[in-house]
């Protein structure tokens, strides 16, 4: 296989603040995102070869965010300038604790407007694994190039995650979110989910009945993660847990793709089948990727904040 990993989804600037200037008005750090992007970059930094499948409109945003692409040595193959709508951006708040929230600037978003008859095939039908979250699945435009690209990992025999992704500014309501995004959990081997997202999934209040539930039905090794209160994870038959890294976070941005990046570059080192990885190995797995984004919340950013560590 020519790649190892390949992700369909959102690409997005991330304007994270810094602060305000002399005058007292707030000051804008531009930053690349978009969960796929951030985890493709942890990815790569691990020695994953990666390649993304996305829109951004041709302007100097979308001009940024492909030589983000080329810098974090992923393919931008894939990548489709669009003439017509604008490269999405995502303005971020911070909290005292370093959590964030986000207001998005998608109505008419490049990334929303990718079409089935973009997505590049050849990319898929060359990679070990395929990536994707919720947010193409939100217009109804880039949700049938999420299908297309799902149906040709799944011909091609690529291990395939997902990660449902959830921001509620994005869907009508919390029910079509629900349903939507538990539609799709059934064709992935692997998937990450937060607390808040296994529970609006499956309607149950604790992390492991979720995390159980989701395996029963069909998921090789499912993780759902829960910011400081650490990692609940189900694989090889087996539940376990993994406790946070004790530090005082900054900016949480991005750390979820950068624990998933980081859990999938072990799977593809291990090369072996997903259901042929043991418990303790699918735990050290987990336990690297906390370490690595528990450091990753000590800087700003998603993909700037990836730490240096093999």
């Amino acid at each position: 296989m020519k790649y190892d990993i390949v992700a369909l989804g959102e690409i997005l600037v991330d304007f994270l603040p810094m602060g305000k200037d002399d005058q007292s008005d707030a000051v804008y750090a531009r930053k690349a995102g978009g969960a796929p992007v951030n985890l493709l970059a942890t990815a790569s930094k691990f020695g994953a070869k990666t390649a993304f499948i996305g829109k951004v409109g041709n302007d100097s945003f979308g001009g940024f965010l492909r030589n983000t692409l080329k810098n974090c040595g992923i393919s931008d193959k894939g990548l489709v300038d669009d003439n017509e709508h604008n490269t999405t951006l995502a303005f971020v708040t911070l909290d005292d604790t370093g959590d964030r929230s986000f207001t998005f600037y998608r109505n008419f978003g490049a990334d929303t407007f990718l079409s089935r008859d973009e997505v590049d095939t050849e990319l898929i039908s060359n990679t070990k694994l395929f990536h994707f979250g919720s947010l193409s699945l939100t217009s109804s435009v880039s949700r049938s190039a999420t299908e297309y690209a799902i149906d040709t990992a799944k011909k091609s025999g690529a291990i395939i995650s997902y990660d449902p992704n959830y921001r509620a500014l994005l869907w009508e309501n919390e029910d079509v979110a629900r349903e939507t995004l538990g539609m799709y959990t059934k064709f992935a081997d692997i998937i990450k989910l937060s607390k808040e997202e296994a529970s609006l999934i499956c309607g149950l209040n604790t992390r492991e009945a979720a995390v159980e539930l989701l395996y029963k039905q069909g998921r090789k090794i499912v993780l759902i993660t829960d910011g400081a209160n650490g990692v609940v994870y189900y694989g090889a038959n087996e539940l376990g847990y993994v406790p946070s890294l004790d530090v005082k976070p900054v900016d949480t941005t991005g750390a979820g793709d950068i624990f998933f990046g980081t859990f999938l570059s072990e799977v593809i080192k291990a090369n072996k089948p997903v259901e042929a990885l043991t418990f303790n190995e699918i735990t050290g797995f987990v336990e690297k990727a906390v370490n690595i984004s528990g450091k990753s919340t000590l800087r700003k950013g998603a993909i700037t904040s990836i730490p240096d560590i093999k």
